[in-house]
């Protein structure tokens, strides 16, 4: 019986090499799925700021009613500049730190309709997602949003920061 299973595991050990064998030449004529692969992930990753501008900073009222908060930034170079705005809203250093929960942040659209904007959280600073928001501008062209925040949480405490990510 061990006989049988020996001689069955170095017939399937052949034809593994066998094939690996004939398989050889064949892959190695042809491109690496791989790198393929590599290079479509690499196309879809959106770009990274390389700059921010600074907007003026206004307290977080925390009464409960919308209050708004616009941003606005004018392409004075030469050419096209892809541009996407952003709003920080940073809590003290001491605490207590915000969590999406705690305010309603909305962006007026070209129809004059407010659509929710999600933001997320770090390090107890609440942020507007870069990729979604970013538009071409082109030489002279400006962009102009404005946003309406909510604070639900009446113990929040922090500062809006409006700014530009410039790509």
């Amino acid at each position: 019986m061990n006989s049988i299973r020996l001689k069955v595991a170095l017939v399937a050990g052949a034809v593994a090499l066998a094939g690996l064998a004939v398989a050889g030449p064949a892959a190695a004529a042809t491109p690496a799925a791989p790198a393929r692969a590599a290079e479509s992930v690499q196309a879809q990753q959106p770009a990274v700021p390389v700059d921010f501008v600074d907007l003026a900073a206004t307290p977080l009222v925390a009464d409960g009613a919308p209050h708004d908060v616009t941003v606005t930034y004018r392409n004075d170079t030469s050419s096209d500049r892809t541009v996407a705005p952003q709003l920080l809203v940073e809590s003290p250093d001491a605490g207590p730190f915000l969590t999406p929960e705690d305010l309603v942040v909305e962006q007026r659209t070209a129809h004059g309709c407010w659509r929710p904007v999600p933001t997320a959280s770090q390090t107890g600073t609440l942020f507007t997602d870069l990729t979604t928001a970013q538009r071409t501008l082109h030489p002279g062209e400006k962009l102009t949003q404005v946003y309406r925040i909510t604070v639900v949480d009446a113990d929040a405490q922090g500062t809006v920061q409006p700014r530009i990510a410039l790509y």
